[in-house]
Order: structure tokens, then C-alpha cells, then sequence
């Protein structure tokens, strides 16, 4: 099929990628040219994993190009995916103006040689897909076009549940496919494009293997209102169970439990799970903060409060100022005091700051008068560009982040931090104190290391002995 993918952000860039690999012939398009320009020498816009060499496998085959004018792709598509930002306003509700251009575009550019179904992969307040159609109609009667009464096309709905980090593997290999249709014959396009997937009848690109498991994926078939509503409610409820865990995390800390033993222990109940379920310094990216709150203002607009969804938001801020506290538990007096941050992403596998607890974090010790120094393997670059108001020393490695600092703190859990040297850290400190923030590391094997640790959750252990030639420097 032919397709147009209008966005080449995370989910637009991967949407185009993936769809291209399936077979079909994708055409991205973008009004940012510096993006375009980037894509179309082989270069991602984005880091993730993968998704370079997919892109490279995809302009191999012919399977997908790149643009930045909308009419000739959509006159020559089947399916025309919305993949544009939503950004949150001050009100908490989305901010539609590139998703109405985006429909307005479209409608001005079909065409009656065929029919088209336009899908909004945007996560979208509900009842975007009523207002996508409206502006859809507006575009062609104002294209002022013969024969703009034939023009036929349908509307869908299609969110996406992507994990930055693993986004191509998660649009492979999803959990479900969810299609909200305006009509029978929409539905019947839909399923048609999403038919290799669903069947999983397509080799596994090379670094992305199949779960053994899989065979095949359910494509749910829903209402327009209903799949904008799923998305929203996913993600609402990932949060709070992020934020459950975090509750239930601080309270063992109080009682002596541990948090990651008791973690364990309700994830093994089938009703609950156990992903979700890892304390820590709360969640971040671009998604569930923005959703919850486009969520409480349609919630609002109906006279209904939503009151575990504002709870979400309380205890997640409230955990980032945990770490804080942890460290004034350590230190007394931050001001003066050399703070390492040990990531920067929020979360690994990206270099995404939307709403990541480093920057929180940074601000609030800058505001305290402490020095910030901050190591991350792919982030840094990024925060110097979009926070050059940030003060803070970007370090060459873990261990130079490390080097006469007063404390270390674990934001982001990148996998290569679990292999560093902890003792020749912890000997390179002015004072050897961890305050692990993502529970990466084992107690004891921070403590055998040298350092003065404490985790999220974990059981109050005694203050560690330092190891030979590591008493705190004057």
C-alpha cells in the first residue's frame, strides 16, 4: 500500500520505518527541512536504537522517501497517517494547531482517484478523530477543486504505545494493534495494512529479534472515541503504578522492609504483573504527564474530577524531591557541595529530557547554591543545546564525574553503568556517598566498594567503613 507518515518525530519517524520494513511504500513528510535533509542522507533525526539501520534497509529496498510538501504524497496514498506533536498548553489541554494543519493539508490535497483513510497516530484528546474529519472537509471544499464531491475517505484511529529505547521492537512486535474506524470500510484498510504485522509473516530485521513466543498480534477494532480513550487510559495507568510502586517504596523505607523484595512479591500475582513496578526517582519522557493532564481537562470539561489522576502527578513530584532529602540526610549542607548526576536521559536508550527528573533535580540543587556535574553516554549534547541555562560541568566519563565529588546520584539506569568500577569510584570521591536513585546497584556491593549508599525502598543498612586513603579531603 501506499502511505504518507506526516511527522518524523519518535513516532513518525519509527511509524515510517516499520510500515517501509512490513512492504509498504512510505513517504515521510515534514515541514522542518533541516529534519528532512537529515533523513534522507541516512541520518535519524532521533536517537534509538536500531532504528538508523532500519531506515538504511528501508532506502535500500525503495520502501521510503522523504519530503517536505504534503499534496504530491497524499494525492498518491492509501493511507495518510497524523503523526505531529501535541504539546501540552498552560491549561494542561493538548495544543491541536499542527494536527488541524495537518487535516486542513490533507483535504486540500486529495484527489477523487481514490479512497483514503486518514488515521490519527497523534495522541489525541478524545473526539479529535470528529474534529480531524470536519477540518478534512473543510480542506477540500476550500481546494476549490472539480469534482471535490467525490472525494472519498474515511477516518481512524490508531495510538501508538511505543518505549523510547525500544520503539522499533515495540511497532515489531507489539502488544496489540488498536484501530478506531469511522466506518466498516476504513476498518477494512486498516486491517489491510496492518495484516503482515498481525500475522508476524515478515523476517526479523537484522539486531530486532522476534520474541520467541510471538506468533501473532490481536488488533482490537473499536470506536473512534474509545481508541483515543485507550491510549490515554494506558498510559494513565502506567503512571500510577509507577507512582504506587514509589509510594509503597517509601513506606518500606520507614519499616524495614525491602522495596524490591516486596515489588517482587505482588508482581508474581497474574492480576498485577511485575512490570511498572520498580521504585525510583519517578517517571519522565513526554507522555504520561502530558497525557494525565490532557486526560483531568476532558475529564474536567464533563464536571467529573479525576482524583487518582491528580495523585499521579503529587506523588511523582514529590519523589524527585526525595532524592533531596536523601541527600541533606547525607550531607546536611548542600551549598558548596559537588553533586554528580549519573544520567541525564529520562530514561535509557535515549537522549530525551522531556520532563526528565535530571533537570529537576539540577534546578533544585542550583537553587540550593551546590556545583552539578552530570555524565550521561549519549544525553549531554542534547542538554547543552536545550539547556544552556543550566550550569552544570559535563564530565568525560562515569569515573571523571566522580572525582572529588561529595555525592553521586543514579538518574538514568544505563546498562553500561552496572559494569563500573564502584571501588575506584568511591576512592576518587571527596566523600564516597551513592544515593541510588534507580536501585541499579546491589547494597552490598556498594557498600564493599566504599560507599555510603542508599537506595529507593531499601532496608536502612549502617554507614559503610571507607577503604584505606579515602577520609574526606579538606
Amino acid at each position: 500500500m501506499r502511505v504518507t507518515v506526516i511527522g518524523t518525530g519518535y513516532v513518525g519517524t519509527v511509524t515510517g520505518a516499520c510500515l517501509s520494513y512490513l512492504g509498504h511504500r512510505v513517504t515521510c513528510v515534514d515541514t522542518d527541512e533541516s529534519k528532512i535533509a537529515k533523513l534522507q542522507r541516512g541520518e535519524s533525526p532521533i536517537y534509538e536504537p536500531y532504528l538508523e539501520e532500519l531506515l538504511e534497509l528501508a532506502a535500500r529496498r525503495g520502501g521510503i522517501d522523504f519530503a517536505t510538501a504534503l499534496e504530491g504524497p497524499v494525492a498518491e496514498s492509501d493511507v495518510i497517517f497524523i503523526a505531529v506533536g501535541t504539546p501540552p498548553l498552560p491549561s494542561g489541554e493538548a495544543d491541536l494547531r499542527y494536527l488541524e494543519a495537518a487535516a486542513h493539508g490533507i483535504g486540500a490535497a486529495m484527489d477523487a482517484s481514490r479512497y483514503r483513510v486518514v488515521v490519527n497516530k497523534s495522541t489525541v484528546p478524545v473526539g479529535s478523530g470528529n474534529l480531524v474529519e470536519t477540518l478534512v472537509r473543510e480542506g477540500i471544499g476550500e481546494a476549490s477543486r472539480a469534482g471535490r464531491r467525490e472525494i472519498r475517505f474515511g477516518v481512524a484511529s490508531n495510538p501508538e504505545f511505543l518505549r523510547e529505547g525500544c520503539a522499533v521492537a515495540d511497532s515489531l512486535y507489539p502488544d496489540r494493534v488498536v484501530v478506531g474506524a469511522s466506518g466498516a470500510r476504513a476498518l477494512e484498510v486498516m486491517r489491510e495494512l496492518y495484516q503482515p504485522l498481525v500475522e508476524q509473516r515478515f523476517p526479523a530485521p537484522p539486531g530486532v529479534p522476534r520474541p520467541a513466543s510471538m506468533s501473532g498480534v490481536t488488533l482490537l477494532a473499536a470506536t473512534l472515541t474509545s481508541a483515543e480513550m485507550i491510549k490515554y487510559a494506558a498510559n494513565a495507568f502506567l503512571a500510577m503504578k509507577i507512582g504506587f510502586a514509589n509510594e509503597m517504596a517509601n513506606i518500606c523505607e520507614r519499616v524495614g522492609a525491602e522495596a524490591t523484595e516486596v515489588m517482587t512479591g505482588i508482581g508474581l500475582d497474574s492480576r498485577i504483573g511485575a512490570k511498572f513496578l520498580n521504585p525510583g526517582v519517578g517517571w519522565g519522557g513526554s507522555c504520561f504527564g502530558k497525557d494525565i493532564h490532557a486526560l483531568l481537562h476532558t475529564a474536567q470539561e464533563y464536571g467529573y474530577e479525576g482524583k487518582l489522576l491528580k495523585a499521579s502527578l503529587e506523588v511523582n513530584a514529590a519523589q524527585r524531591q526525595m532524592v533531596i532529602q536523601k541527600l541533606q540526610e547525607k550531607l546536611f549542607i548542600l551549598k558548596g557541595r559537588a553533586i554528580g548526576l549519573l544520567g541525564l536521559a529520562f530514561k535509557p536508550d535515549t537522549d530525551d529530557l522531556r520532563d526528565a527528573p535530571s533537570l529537576h533535580l539540577a534546578e533544585r540543587l542550583l537553587q540550593m547554591d551546590a556545583r552539578v556535574k552530570a555524565y550521561d553516554p549519549i544525553a549531554m549534547p542534547v542538554c547543552q543545546e536545550q539547556r544552556p541555562d543550566l550550569k552544570i560541568r559535563y564530565c568525560e566519563s562515569a569515573l571523571d564525574l566522580a572525582r572529588d565529588s561529595d555525592a553521586l546520584v543514579v538518574v538514568t539506569e544505563w546498562r553500561q553503568f552496572r559494569d563500573l568500577d564502584l571501588g575506584e569510584m568511591a576512592r576518587s570521591m571527596a566523600t564516597p556517598i551513592l544515593v541510588d536513585g534507580r536501585n541499579l546497584f546491589l547494597p552490598e556491593q556498594a557498600i564493599a566498594a566504599g560507599f555510603d549508599y542508599t537506595g529507593i525502598g531499601r532496608c536502612p543498612r549502617p554507614r559503610a567503613a571507607r577503604p584505606a586513603g579515602s577520609e574526606p579531603r579538606t
